[in-house]
């Protein structure tokens, strides 16, 4: 689907992509149906609360330095920004440069919901201004806004021609959208459509999408043997920086969920080559990711150079450590852009996947095309694993934990993964998105999970300690015992 600047709203990803929120069935079936097509969404008749897509818009706009963000919201849906703000803050104080960031709530109360309040969201835009002169403004819409039309389109072209910076109107009304993911496009449209302006000039840069950069140290100096700078998206960039996106060699990510539409827009738009490879998580996926962008940036050599003098280094390492692991059976609860690449690490490792929840799934990327690392496993995985898309249901990962009784449980997000503690199991809490990076993250990885199986008091403890609300009754349903619609999304 092509990316259209011409509109504010960026379509959902259910309708852009056919993203699902609900399924139960193994591999072969998933990536068979999503490459014919034939993919259904299984509605839940009881679901748990999840994500918003506000968090995660906000959150990726929050992370650039010098801007404000204005959110057309009540003061409880303001609280999504304060977290951001601070880790943002902590972030740039780690290279030693200003942040200067701020969101503001325009705290809409019943008096705004009924009769709106644009003036009062002008007012505040330019009191932010006066206050803070940020580099750029965004006003983003909210649930209540959005239910009453409020149109922060017509203000935002007027308020920069008076500023004279970009004022970007940002619609993420979390009611459109069960897939939180969603807000990831939402701020990437937003910079692509108020900030990226057409290319002057090639840079010897790589667009880099990423979460929090706890790497740059790392990846500055992994791009420098290639004669090029890595430019981080979006934590501590500035607006500057931002503006010259469509003059960089390519644009790579590190989670294909992340950064499908800013990687898909910019190649479409201003011919800026996107790497579209499995994850660079693992060996083989650093390595597939690492050719990759040697063909684009026409550095094959150097790059062959580099594997091959790492895998003299690090190969025998990972080669003995991971033979603790052989056999351990795993099952997976992350969102889609690491479900399935940590199961294709994880069986690099020898390890059995029994189990593999998505919180959501994309079908297909913004190319058109199924992810990559749903192809790759069809085509290596040895056993045909058995998936389910969660949505972060917490009550069917325990019924499958309580079922299958790994020897261990990964999962990016701690609210799942104190549930799996609870229950007994021992856990890998993968919050750092680059635990598995490269050669160095595949060796880090291996020491987690072997610090998570040899020590299990605390699981045990704990276990004997917590009540948990489930009964003999639900561990004893199908998994899929709450989704409508026929088995296997026949």
């Amino acid at each position: 689907m092509s990316i259209n600047l011409n509109t504010y709203d960026v379509p959902t990803r259910e309708g852009r992509l056919g993203s699902i929120t609900g399924y139960f069935g193994d591999l072969n079936d998933l990536v068979t149906r999503s490459r014919c097509g034939k993919l259904k969404n299984r509605e839940r008749c009881f679901s748990q609360s999840s994500s918003c897509a506000s968090g995660c818009a906000l959150g990726q706009l929050l992370m650039i330095r010098d801007v404000a963000v204005i959110y057309h919201a009540p003061s409880g849906c303001s609280n999504v920004g304060s977290g951001t703000e601070v880790l943002a803050g902590q972030l740039a104080s780690r290279i030693n440069v200003s942040y200067n960031s701020v969101v503001v709530g325009t705290d809409m109360n019943e008096n705004d919901t009924i009769f709106g309040s644009l003036n009062s969201v002008r007012k505040i835009v330019l009191n932010t201004y006066e206050q803070y002169h940020p580099k750029a403004i965004f006003i983003s819409s909210s649930c209540v806004s959005g239910v009453i039309g409020e149109d922060i389109d017509s203000i935002a072209p007027d308020l920069q021609d008076e500023l004279g910076i970009p004022v970007i109107s940002v619609h993420c009304e979390g009611f459109k959208s069960r897939i939180w993911a969603s807000g990831f496009d939402i701020a990437d449209h937003a910079v692509l459509k108020g900030i990226v302006k057409p290319p002057q000039e090639k840079r010897n840069v790589i667009n880099f999408k990423n979460f929090f950069e706890s790497h740059r140290p790392q990846i500055t100096e992994l791009f420098a043997e290639f004669g090029v700078k890595p430019q981080f998206l979006y934590s501590n960039t500035t607006v500057e920086e931002l503006e010259h996106l469509s003059e960089s060699l390519a644009t790579v990510c590190v989670c294909g969920t992340l950064g499908t539409y800013l990687g898909n827009g910019l190649e479409e738009l201003y011919g800026v080559p996107y790497v579209r490879t499995i994850n660079p998580m693992g060996v083989i996926g650093f390595e597939t990711w690492l050719r990759e962008i040697g063909k684009v940036i026409d550095k094959t050599e150097e790059v062959e150079a580099y594997i091959a003098r790492q895998r003299e280094k690090f190969i025998p390492l990972i080669e003995e450590e991971k033979k603790a692991l052989k056999g351990l059976r795993a099952v997976i609860g992350m969102g889609p852009g690491y479900t399935y690449e940590i199961a294709r690490v994880l069986q690099e490792l020898d390890m059995e996947v029994v189990w593999a929840l998505a919180w959501h799934y994309d079908y297909k990327y913004d190319n058109g095309e199924v992810p990559p690392a749903l192809d790759h496993l069809l085509d290596n995985s040895p056993d045909n694993i058995k998936l389910s898309v969660a949505d972060q249901q917490n009550y069917e990962v325990l019924n499958v934990l309580n079922k299958y009784k790994p020897d261990v449980y990964f999962s990016r997000h701690p609210g799942s993964t104190v549930w799996a503690v609870k229950q007994g199991f021992s856990a890998v809490y993968v919050a750092d998105e680059y635990m598995a990076f490269g050669y160095e993250g595949t060796l880090r990885l291996i020491k987690a999970i072997k610090d998570a199986v040899t020590n299990r008091s605390f699981e045990k403890n704990l276990a004997k300690r917590s009540k948990l609300p489930y009964t003999d009754w639900w561990y004893q349903q199908n998994v899929d015992a709450f989704l409508k619609g026929e088995k296997n999304n026949g």
